[in-house]
């Protein structure tokens, strides 16, 4: 039985990647921060999963900003692979917290990749790194590919470039099997309702239901290259199969507009988007990035991937999902106070 480690398992790719593993028979352990409340509930299910064998996914208390812990659970646990998904990930919010993010995104990494070296898993263990479309920002050609040059427009896109950067020297220089997945924009009904696309779909459904009345935006012109995140994990694991460590864009090839985002989400709902989204430039950046694509054809050709869900289907699955929520909503708020 295979032994993997998740940090960031509680967020939407940590907890479908721990779904895909557990399917695959590993034992999974993932790394959470202690808080006052719990935050696990995009994981809970798999405790009560009856389909999954007997309880192989066990979490630890811990956080990226604490090396010695880290190599204490490295030393303790002794995992096949090891995959960094934590961070700081919201590149608005990057802008306020530049320290912390520039902490936890980039240093963070490299405390990973130097509790592997301590305690003496540089052999056994396989690394992979979470990078990110971010790092292009002011993207130098049109799409992007892997040997496309960096010019991260964020905070967080600079701390991702910083640990992109040095997965790629500890693979040169201690023979890692180190490898990094620039994944462009995915996106599911488990993403924060925070990040652009979760807000767009729910507060559409919201508003359908009579929950909300209007949506604040910032810049509808962004162009992304939007996927389906329960697909990118499995290229996580892929990557981490292979014989050789490499760096491999994830990304649909396409590209759409937030304003398109929102004219499909809300056409869906048979609401007219113009009546309900207004402009509030809180919401706007320091600093844009205004164009994504990414072209993953180093991964159709050395690995046999490329993305199945497309724009519309991933905005139908993200809409679908969140009506459910909203009808929820709706009834308890119309139930009788008590």
């Amino acid at each position: 039985m295979k032994k993997a480690l998740i940090t960031g398992i509680t967020g939407q790719d940590g907890s479908y990647l721990a779904e895909l593993l557990l399917s695959k028979g590993y034992e999974v352990h993932g790394v959470i921060r202690r808080a006052s409340t719990f935050n696990t509930n995009r994981i809970d299910h798999l405790y009560r999963d009856p389909h999954v064998n007997g309880v192989k996914l066990f979490l630890h208390y811990g956080d990226l900003a604490d090396s010695v812990q880290m190599v204490k659970l490295l030393y303790d646990l002794q995992p096949d692979e090891i995959y960094n998904l934590a961070a700081q990930s919201h590149v608005r919010v990057s802008f306020d917290i530049p320290e912390y993010t520039g902490d936890v995104t980039g240093v963070g990494a490299v405390r990973i990749l130097e509790a592997i070296r301590e305690a003496g898993l540089g052999k056994k263990c396989r690394y992979y790194q979470a990078s990110s479309s971010e790092m292009f920002g002011k993207v130098q050609e049109v799409p992007q590919v892997e040997t496309t040059p960096f010019w991260p427009r964020s905070p967080y896109g600079c701390a991702k470039m910083y640990a992109h950067w040095l997965t790629v020297n500890y693979r040169e220089s201690y023979n890692l099997h180190a490898s990094s997945g620039i994944l462009f924009n995915h996106e599911s009904p488990r993403r924060g309702e925070t990040f652009v696309t979760r807000k767009i779909t729910r507060a559409a459904t919201r508003i359908k239901m009579g929950l909300q009345d209007a949506l604040y935006m910032g810049n509808l012109d962004a162009k992304r290259d939007w996927g389906y995140a329960k697909e990118y994990v499995e290229m996580m694991w892929v990557m981490l199969q292979q014989d050789q460590p490499d760096d491999y864009v994830v990304a649909t090839n396409e590209t759409h507009t937030v304003k398109e985002f929102i004219e499909e989400t809300f056409g869906l709902l048979d609401l007219d988007w113009n009546q309900y989204v207004k402009y509030d430039a809180r919401y706007e950046r320091p600093a844009e990035v205004d164009l994504l694509i990414g072209n993953p054809v180093k991964a159709k050709q050395k690995l046999g991937w490329e993305p199945k869900v497309r724009f519309k289907e991933l905005v139908k699955i993200m809409t679908e999902a969140d009506l459910e929520l909203a009808k929820r909503e709706a009834q308890i708020a119309n139930l009788p106070k008590p």
